[in-house]
C-alpha cells in the first residue's frame, strides 16, 4: 500500500499553483529570449519545416498545416493554433512575417481571417533562416506530448527575432510586452557588441534608438520609454501620423498606433464628434486601401487644426501608451532583460550554435575522410581485395580478413564491400584523392574555428551582415525624443 502523508492544504495549494504558473509561463505564454518564440509559434514553424512547406514550394492549405501541428506537437484547440498561425502572417502585426499567407488573413480593421479550409500558407525565407542548421545537432530535442515524435526545445535562429518582431503575452502573475525594432539597427547593434566587448546599454541606444512598429506612427521617447531599454521596464507613447492639408481644410491620418483597430478608431471619432466631446470636425472619410491607411478628417471653417489634433490625441486611440516589459524565459529561467542583455544573450546563443554546428561538421568530415582513406587503400591493393572477397565463404569472413591484412577498420571495410567493383578504378582513385584533399581542408578549418573564439565571432558577424543585407528595410516609426537619449 502506498504511503499516506499528511500535508497542510495551504502548502499543497501553494506548491501546486506555483508549478501550474511556471508551466503556463514556460510552456505557453512567454517567449524564449533565444529565438523569440512562444512554444506554439516554434511548433508551427517546425511542423511546416518538417512538412516541406518552404518558401520555394507550393503553399499548403492552412487546415492541413493546422492538423499537423495539433496532431504531432501542440494538442490544443484548432482555432487557437490557427489564430497563432495567422498572426505570423499578418504584416500589420509582425515587422517581418514568418509565414506567407494566401487568402484573407485578417485585417487592421479587426476582420477575422477566412476559415482555415480557404487560406494557404508556407514559410518565408526569413523563417527558414531561423530553422537552418536544425539537423546539425545544434539544439536539444525532446519527445512530444505522446512520445511519438521529437521536437526542438529552441530553434537555432540566425535572426534576432525577439528584438525585430517583439512579443506579447500574459501568464499567471506576469506579462511580456516587447516592441518590435528595425532589423538593420538590431543587426548593427549585434555587430557593435561583437567588436566592443565592453559595450554598455548607452552605446547600444545610439544604434537601436527606439521601436519600429510595422504600422509606423510616432513614438515619443520619454525618460520612461528609455528606462524600458535601460532597465527592462518602462512605457512609451505612440501617436498616429497626422498631416494637415491647409488647401482642402482637412487632416490626413496616414499611420496609426500599433495594435489599434482602425475601424473602431474611426467609429469612436464619429461618436465623440456627435457627443460634442471633439469639436471642429464636419466630416470624416476612411479612404484606406491596399496601398495604405488614409483617413480624411474634414475641418469646420473656423476650426484650428492643432486644437483638433490635440483633441484626437487626448480622447481617441490616435495616441496610446505602449508598456515595455522585457520579460522572457531561457529554458526554465524567467527574468527581465535590458537592451544590452537582450543583444548579448543572442550573441552568446549564436556562439553556442556556431560551435555545435562546427563540431558536427568536423565529425562528419572526419568520418568521411576515414572512409575515403579506406577506399584509397582498397584501390591500391585491388588484387588482394578481390582475392580475399572471392576466397571468403561469407561476408563476415571477408570483413575480418580485410581488416587483418590491410589494417582497415570495420567501417572502412563495410564501405569497400558496399562499393561496386567497377568503381575501384584509376579514375575513382583521382576522384577520391581530390575528395580527401577537400575533406582535409574542411577538417583543418573546423579545428581552427573551434580553437578560436575570434573566428566564431567572425562567423557570427558575417552571418548577421548577410541577414541585414537580405532583409533590411527603411525605418517606419518616427522617433521624437522628449528626454536626453
Amino acid at each position: 500500500m502506498a504511503e499516506i502523508r499528511k500535508v497542510a492544504v495551504e502548502d499543497e495549494m501553494q506548491r501546486s499553483y506555483i508549478d501550474y504558473a511556471m508551466s503556463v509561463i514556460v510552456g505557453r505564454a512567454i517567449p524564449d529570449v533565444r529565438d523569440g518564440l512562444k512554444p506554439v509559434q516554434r511548433r508551427i514553424l517546425y511542423a511546416m519545416y518538417k512538412l516541406g512547406n518552404t518558401h520555394d514550394k507550393p503553399t499548403k492549405k492552412s487546415a492541413r498545416v493546422t492538423g499537423e501541428i495539433i496532431g504531432k506537437y501542440h494538442p490544443h484547440g484548432d482555432i487557437a493554433v490557427y489564430d497563432a498561425l495567422v498572426h505570423l502572417a499578418q504584416d500589420f502585426s509582425m515587422n517581418h512575417v514568418l509565414v506567407e499567407g494566401q487568402g484573407n488573413m485578417g485585417s487592421i480593421d479587426g476582420d477575422p481571417p477566412a476559415a482555415m479550409r480557404y487560406t494557404e500558407v508556407r514559410l518565408t525565407r526569413l523563417a527558414e533562416e531561423m530553422l537552418e542548421d536544425l539537423d546539425k545537432e545544434t539544439v536539444p530535442f525532446v519527445p512530444n506530448f505522446d512520445n511519438t515524435e521529437q521536437e526542438p526545445v529552441v530553434l537555432p535562429t540566425k535572426v534576432p527575432n525577439l528584438l525585430i518582431n517583439g512579443a506579447g503575452g500574459i501568464a499567471v502573475g506576469v506579462a511580456t510586452s516587447m516592441p518590435p525594432h528595425n532589423l538593420a539597427e538590431v543587426c548593427d547593434a549585434i555587430m557593435y557588441l561583437l567588436e566592443h566587448k565592453d559595450a554598455t546599454v548607452e552605446d547600444l541606444l545610439k544604434i537601436v534608438k527606439g521601436p519600429d512598429f510595422p504600422t509606423g506612427g510616432i513614438a515619443i521617447m520619454s525618460g520612461s520609454a528609455l528606462n524600458g531599454y535601460r532597465f527592462g521596464r518602462g512605457q512609451l507613447t505612440v501617436r498616429a501620423k497626422i498631416n494637415v492639408d491647409e488647401k482642402n481644410k482637412k487632416l490626413i491620418v496616414s499611420e496609426i498606433p500599433y495594435g489599434v483597430n482602425k475601424s473602431q478608431l474611426v467609429k469612436s471619432i464619429v461618436e465623440l464628434v456627435k457627443a460634442k466631446i471633439i469639436t471642429g470636425i464636419r466630416d470624416l472619410h476612411d479612404e484606406s486601401d491596399k496601398s495604405g491607411i488614409s483617413i480624411s478628417i474634414y475641418l469646420a471653417n473656423d476650426a484650428s487644426p492643432e486644437q483638433v489634433i490635440n483633441q484626437l490625441y487626448k480622447h481617441t486611440q490616435m495616441e496610446i501608451t505602449f508598456p515595455i516589459i522585457n520579460l522572457a524565459v531561457k529554458g526554465n529561467d524567467l527574468r527581465s532583460y535590458n537592451l544590452l542583455q537582450l543583444v548579448s544573450t543572442f550573441v552568446d546563443y549564436r556562439r553556442e550554435i556556431v560551435k555545435k554546428r562546427s563540431e558536427y561538421e568536423l565529425r562528419v568530415a572526419q568520418e568521411r575522410a576515414h572512409i575515403v582513406e579506406g577506399l584509397l587503400v582498397a584501390i591500391a591493393n585491388i588484387d588482394k581485395v578481390v582475392e580475399i572477397v572471392r576466397s571468403s565463404g561469407e561476408t563476415a569472413e571477408a570483413k575480418s580478413k580485410l581488416m587483418a591484412e590491410l589494417g582497415l577498420s570495420e567501417k572502412q571495410v563495410e564501405a569497400i564491400l558496399d562499393m561496386r567493383l567497377g568503381r575501384l578504378t584509376k579514375l575513382e582513385h583521382s576522384t577520391l584523392e581530390s575528395e580527401k584533399k577537400q575533406l582535409d581542408d574542411k577538417i583543418a578549418y573546423y579545428q581552427q574555428v573551434l580553437a578560436s573564439p575570434e573566428k566564431i565571432d567572425a562567423i557570427i558577424k558575417q552571418e548577421i551582415q548577410e541577414i541585414k543585407q537580405k532583409y533590411q528595410r527603411p525605418r517606419r516609426t518616427e522617433l521624437v525624443f522628449m528626454a536626453q537619449p
